[in-house]
């Protein structure tokens, strides 16, 4: 039996007159019992996988083609899409280039300004590079005593800018967060004196970062109408999913960035893990409050928003990125600041008159 033959046969036998798929294959099996004697139930496996696939190519062929004529069009609307993303985070460096130059000398104003810069540039791209420049800058700046609360400020809010406005997924949330612990690992390794404080900091940064973007998430959803869910929700079953192991999720990354690490930095971390899974508890309720939201708006709808793409990090920001880096920490100073100084107010309000 020649089985290319019967494959070359299937091509002209296959009657494109008949409306359904149900008779155009009958055909051509009819067409090969007369003319081949071809008994399909005699086939062995590989015979019938030819034959199948031969008739599979004909009645396909136009929506193959079709397919082939999108994925080209996607291919190149994603390039595009890739491409205007990088102008459009170029034009708003630019702007803050000039504001910054324009209120120079005055460090009030420039505060205001470098957190508006820290809320309007996507950081995905420049993640690692601004949580390095930014610890570097505080360890350079700050007493030892204060070094660690400053690390959490700056990383709480490097963590919730860069989780906020994305998909809450648990790929893209490990990603963040894992880049983060790693970028202050390595710098943890270069200065071991001051690992502990780096470190501790980095953790409780981290948690809080990832606490106040689900509490975002959850508002963002309670007065979000069920026709815009698709502007936050990517992964409806998924996301509920995640958010029930949000505090596994952390302890998992942790854990992970443990094992690839030196015997000193593996120990602190391992520490740190256990001394904060008492701290989780909120992390785990706020979780849990906002999957209930979900539930309660989405439950039972079928959601598929388009997926923000993941850029790569692209050299020529590398200078940009270590900048900023140095703007969050003068940014978490100046949230450090306030936040002492309205304590100190309490304090002194509570003292007894002499």
């Amino acid at each position: 039996m020649d089985i290319e033959k019967i494959n070359e046969e299937i091509e002209s036998a296959y009657n494109r007159r008949y409306k359904s798929v149900d008779k155009r294959v009958k055909s051509v099996l009819e067409h090969l019992e007369q003319s081949h004697k071809l008994d399909v139930n005699s086939l062995e496996l590989a015979q019938m996988r030819s034959v199948i696939t031969a008739m599979l190519n004909v009645e396909t062929k136009s929506l193959q083609e079709d397919v082939e004529t999108l994925l080209a069009q996607k291919e190149l609307i994603e390039r595009s899409l890739e491409k205007k993303n990088a102008q459009l985070q170029d034009v708003k460096y630019e702007v803050f280039d000039v504001l910054e130059t324009h209120f120079e000398g005055n460090e009030k104003t420039l505060s205001k300004l470098h957190q508006v810069k820290l809320q309007s540039i996507d950081l995905y791209d420049i993640l690692s590079e601004m949580v390095e420049s930014a610890i570097i800058t505080a360890l350079e700046k700050e007493e030892d005593g204060e070094v660690k609360e400053t690390i959490v400020e700056i990383i709480k809010g490097i963590t919730y800018e860069a989780i906020k406005e994305g998909s809450l997924n648990t790929l893209r949330v490990r990603k963040i967060l894992s880049t983060v612990l790693t970028t202050a690992i390595d710098v943890a390794e270069a200065t071991p004196n001051r690992a502990n404080n780096i470190l501790g900091g980095t953790l409780k940064g981290m948690r809080g970062g990832l606490i106040h973007s689900i509490d975002r998430f959850k508002k963002r959803l309670a007065f979000t109408p069920v026709e815009a869910k698709h502007i936050l929700v990517e992964d409806y079953d998924n996301i509920v999913e995640d958010l029930h192991q949000t505090d596994t999720l952390f302890s998992q990354v942790v854990i992970n960035q443990a094992s690839k690490s030196a015997s000193n930095i593996r120990t602190i971390l391992m520490n740190k893990n256990k001394e904060m899974r008492y701290d989780l508890e909120e992390l785990v309720h706020i979780s849990k409050e906002t999957a209930e939201v979900m539930k309660e708006k989405f439950s039972g709808i079928a959601s598929g928003a388009v997926k923000k793409a993941d850029t790569a990090f692209k050299s020529e920001k590398a200078q940009e990125a270590k900048r900023m880096g140095k703007e969050v920490w003068g940014v978490a100073k100046a949230t450090l600041g306030k936040a002492i100084q309205t304590a100190k107010d309490k304090m002194d309000k509570k003292e007894p008159e002499q």
